[in-house]
């Protein structure tokens, strides 16, 4: 607790409000849709992913299947993997701690151990934002899933607008950079197209396709590593000549020079 400075405190507390009313809207809309109260309960317990919750459950009231509703949740939380890479020096300890760890990782909890360099501050901020969203997101999904039971009609409150907004907020920043951009763009359309044809769920499965050509423009643009023996198939294992001893009249390994 003494390693983080206040401004790091405040922002954790900032993101577990935000998280808060996010999660209390997902409950809320998951019992008002026709789920039972312990489904997205017992999702936040043993999922908690945010983005994936919504996006399974998205494709359950829309009348998708639930593999559809798996496949597209594994696919918008694939993208902790390579946070998961990142943030691995601060899950010391045995297989039951990486397994608490992985369970705690999140993009916040990937973000504010990243900004930090010490690793005791890297270790207390991954755990102290893993830990406080976990319990905060865990509450407001329950306190939501209560609400919704007695509100009834979450569209009269707007918070049918939750499911777009919250995908959309996950999405926005990476579509800066144009090589994301533009299969995103191209994925959307192939999505929208399929819909009138495809069950629910499975459109936003078709829009993967566009990573394919986007895949090989990436790997034409990536220069080949090439060796500095096969640049130069006649140096063979020719020794290293010093230019003193070259123009001495000769040629030396440079070992023999020093």
């Amino acid at each position: 607790m003494r390693t983080l400075d206040r401004g790091t405190f405040r922002d954790i507390a900032l993101v577990c409000l935000a998280d808060a009313l996010v999660g209390a809207s997902f409950g809320a809309i998951a019992v008002s849709g026709g789920l039972p109260a312990w489904v997205p309960v017992v999702m936040s317990l043993l999922v908690f992913a945010g983005g994936s919750q919504f996006a399974a459950v998205g494709v359950v009231l829309a009348g998708g299947g639930p593999i559809a509703a798996v496949v597209t949740g594994l696919v918008l939380n694939a993208r902790l993997l390579p946070f998961g890479f990142a943030v691995a020096d601060v899950l010391g300890g045995g297989w039951r701690t990486k397994l608490l760890g992985a369970q705690m990782l999140t993009d916040e909890s990937a973000a504010f151990t990243l900004l930090q360099r010490d690793p005791k501050a890297r270790r207390a901020a991954f755990w102290i934002c893993g830990v406080a969203l976990f319990a905060v997101w865990n509450v407001a999904v329950l306190l939501g899933a209560l609400a919704g039971g007695a509100i009834g009609d979450t569209d009269a409150l707007g918070l049918d607008a939750a499911f777009p907004a919250v995908l959309l907020a996950l999405v926005l920043p990476s579509l800066a950079d144009r090589s994301v951009r533009n299969p995103a763009l191209v994925g959307a359309v192939a999505a929208v197209a399929a819909t009138p044809f495809l069950p629910a769920g499975l459109p936003v499965l078709v829009a993967l396709l566009a990573l394919v050509p986007a895949a090989r423009a990436a790997l034409r643009r990536t220069p080949p590593q090439t060796p500095e023996s096969e640049a130069d198939p006649e140096a063979g294992d020719r020794p290293a000549v010093d230019p003193e001893c070259q123009s001495a009249g000769r040629p030396a390994s440079m070992a023999e020079v020093r």
